[in-house]
């Protein structure tokens, strides 16, 4: 499968949710990036769309093809939030954070009216886990977060999880907010939802990449066209 043409079809797909006058919440990554330039080319036709990026990689992208940026207030509705994920399980739980985003990914999640998850098909998964479970934390005494975790995730099962400072050339990489991303190999989540909220009663955590219970939507794509996967009502 060529996974581009999936996650550009997904894109397309939730093109279709698009209306005049909307505020968007913008993804983070190669797939958002695909919705990122949908909007720009409606803008282009004459449509008035403004954006809320979720990473300073999303704002320059979408400034660059005409999107007018807003910084929200406590009045601003975002009408439609599009993003993609790591992984996605049949109940719509997702791991995001690959792109280190997953904080301001939540907070936009989080306040849009609707919010459509896109990716390619290789994301759907049985169970979440086998993608590494990123955890932004404050740099401030790190370490003590970090054993806080340890802690947490021996009580839900995870005494052998490896824990590792995500580096680049050996540089721990920092978050547009200038925060450090923890990933945690798991394996296999059994209750993600109960999991998203231990790691974040954790003094130091951030927030971590369980966006459970969050999706209106998930939107899969593959070389044979899209399927869409909604909430169990």
């Amino acid at each position: 499968m060529d996974q581009d043409i999936g996650k550009r079809l997904a894109a397309e797909e939730a093109a279709k949710y698009l209306e005049r006058g909307m505020v968007l919440g913008l993804g983070t990554g190669s797939t958002a990036a695909h919705f990122v330039d949908i909007a720009g080319a409606r803008v282009a036709e004459g449509w008035p769309l403004k954006g809320v990026p979720t990473s300073e990689t999303t704002r320059r992208q979408a400034a660059l093809l005409g999107i007018e940026i807003i910084e929200p207030d406590e009045t601003t509705v975002i009408d439609l939030a599009v993003d993609g994920a790591d992984e996605a399980d049949p109940g719509l739980n997702l791991i995001k954070g690959g792109g280190a985003a997953l904080l301001r990914e939540k907070i936009i999640a989080h306040a849009a009216r609707k919010f459509i998850v896109i990716a390619d098909k290789s994301k759907r998964v049985t169970a979440l886990g086998a993608f590494p479970l990123p955890v932004e934390i404050s740099p401030y005494a790190w370490a003590l977060t970090v054993a806080a975790m340890r802690r947490v995730l021996d009580e839900h099962g995870f005494s052998q999880a490896k824990l590792a400072i995500r580096a680049s050339d050996g540089v721990s990489v920092k978050t547009d907010g200038g925060n450090l991303i923890v990933d945690c190999a798991l394996e296999r989540i059994e209750n993600p939802g109960v999991l998203e909220k231990a790691l974040n009663d954790i003094p130091g955590v951030l927030e971590n990449g369980l966006f459970c219970g969050m999706a209106d939507m998930i939107i899969y794509g593959s070389d044979d066209g899209v399927s869409t996967a909604a909430p169990r009502t």
